[in-house]
């Protein structure tokens, strides 16, 4: 490419939405390649904390340190003329956090593009690091794609893939696909800002929808396979965390393994699931559906997070043959 057709694309008007740390890396990489970002769109600011103090998403305090415009609709769906008054050539979203109405997916010449944390069409929705660990899948990714109104539906441009491991927690894997969102971005920008980028379309045979993490979806059932168990804490940790309940008592797992012992179910299959059928001193043993989940970290209602070992080691309130439920 000739320098000035170089710096012509440069100058293209850039609209960045997003929010969460996911977000940051992002636009942290476009600022870093000297893109023509004339403005950040991102979700008001909200109250964290016990003492509700109103904080700003990392996006805004990036857009902030480099004097970049931010705009901070309640609901984008019907205030969107900010967004519009950028006059942005294109629109790039990351873990923006509400749906971007079509006014606004219509208005950018080179369209609006997302770095979705899927290997689409499989989980399309607001929680796809989460249930690709829930739900064993192998591996995952992110995707460069086109918007459309139907939610992650839209072409896809670019793919980069990663496994996932038996260590990875939805907070490692969702650090390191911030990472791989932002390179591939970096990598496939200047072929969309030239018009030369690819566009596939999303198989829909293949269409998987993972929704936000509800509260049910938080809570433990020991009835399910010790795999399950093992994915579900994994997937849920740190944010938002898998609970179940002890004689009336809320308990968080953080983490845990499956027990290898091949001899488990023949001392304890009659116990009903959840029943703690040993108490080590590092772990408490769980009957699951087919074997035994080892708890490792925990969080006692009103106490800290913190290993097993270092919570035996004080007062404790599980016994064998006692039931979570």
């Amino acid at each position: 490419m000739k320098c000035a057709e170089r710096e012509g694309h440069m100058n293209k008007r850039i609209v960045f939405m997003g929010t969460a740390s996911f977000s940051k890396e992002v636009l942290e990489m476009l600022i870093k390649e000297n893109y023509n970002i004339v403005g950040v769109v991102t979700q008001p600011d909200r109250p964290v904390g016990r003492k509700k103090i109103l904080t700003s998403s990392d996006v805004k305090t990036v857009a902030l340190e480099h004097n970049i415009p931010v705009v901070q609709p309640e609901r984008i769906k019907k205030d969107y003329q900010g967004v519009l008054d950028l006059k942005p050539d294109l629109i790039i979203t990351a873990a923006y956090g509400q749906i971007v109405p079509t006014a606004v997916l219509d208005a950018p010449e080179l369209g609006c593009i997302n770095v979705h944390a899927s290997l689409l069409p499989r989980h399309r929705g607001g929680a796809p690091v989460h249930r690709a660990i829930i739900e064993n899948d192998e591996k995952t990714g992110v995707t460069i794609m086109y918007m459309a109104e139907k939610m992650d539906a839209g072409d896809i441009i670019s793919q980069s893939e990663t496994p996932i491991s038996d260590e990875d927690t939805v907070g490692i894997l969702y650090d390191r696909l911030a990472v791989m969102g932002a390179e591939l971005l970096k990598e496939t920008l200047p072929s969309i800002l030239e018009g030369t980028n690819k566009r596939i379309p999303q198989d829909p045979e293949l269409v998987t929808i993972s929704p936000i993490i509800s509260r049910e979806d938080e809570r433990l059932d020991w009835n399910h396979s010790t795999r399950d168990i093992f994915n579900k804490v994994r997937g849920l940790n740190p944010w938002p965390g898998c609970f179940t309940t002890y004689q009336g008592t809320r308990v968080k797992l953080w983490s845990g393994k499956i027990h290898q012992c091949e001899n488990a179910m023949r001392h304890h299959g009659q116990e009903d699931n959840g029943t703690i059928v040993k108490i080590f001193k590092d772990a408490i043993g769980v009957k699951a559906e087919d074997g035994i989940y080892l708890i490792t970290e925990l969080q006692v209602a009103g106490k800290k997070r913190m290993s097993v070992q270092d919570y035996l080691n004080g007062k404790s309130i599980f016994e064998v043959g006692q039931k979570f439920e």
